[in-house]
């Protein structure tokens, strides 16, 4: 017989989010890896891939859009730290789970912190290496630049914002 607390860290979709976290992170991590220690994009860098992508280097020590950055081992322990408490909430609201829309954004979600968390604990900041930019005669437009990591946290992000909308148990007016 379960434990009662086991079924906050467990459900019937648990299994399939929890792959979806392992893939993204593995995906990512394995990217990041390659870039850095294959590739050599520290030397190599800007590589342009076409009219708006390039990839560069940038180490990234805040959290999302590069906010709060932090400087020194406190600073970088304290973001795992949250992180990690928010892997954990998020967890929890995989094994209640009631879609497999809902139990994929998450996994999308967890794996792309658990990859950008392992940057962390290993370099002291999460590696970034996408840059989209747009640019005519008159304007210019330089996106953040990112990782698969945030790929998976804002397609999570987007997908539960959608079953939240339209989903099948969204909230529908009378």
């Amino acid at each position: 017989m379960p434990l009662p607390s086991s079924s906050y860290l467990y459900g019937p979709l648990t299994r399939f989010g929890s792959l979806v976290a392992v893939l993204v992170a593995a995906a990512d991590q394995g990217m990041k890896l390659w870039l850095l220690f294959v590739f050599d994009l520290a030397t190599k860098a800007p590589v342009r891939l076409g009219p708006f992508f390039d990839l560069v280097l940038a180490w990234n020590t805040g959290i999302s859009f590069s906010l709060f950055p932090q400087v020194g081992p406190l600073g970088q322990w304290a973001l795992v730290g949250v992180k990690t408490v928010a892997v954990l909430l998020l967890w929890v609201w995989l094994a209640r789970a009631g879609s497999r829309l809902t139990a994929l954004a998450l996994g999308l979600i967890i794996g792309g912190a658990v990859g950008n968390a392992v940057d962390r604990v290993a370099y002291g900041a999460v590696v970034d290496f996408v840059f989209f930019h747009v640019a005519t005669a008159g304007w210019s437009f330089r996106w953040y630049v990112f990782n698969l990591a945030d790929v998976g946290i804002v397609a999570g992000v987007i997908g539960l914002l959608y079953d939240s909308v339209l989903g099948t148990d969204a909230a529908k007016a009378p």
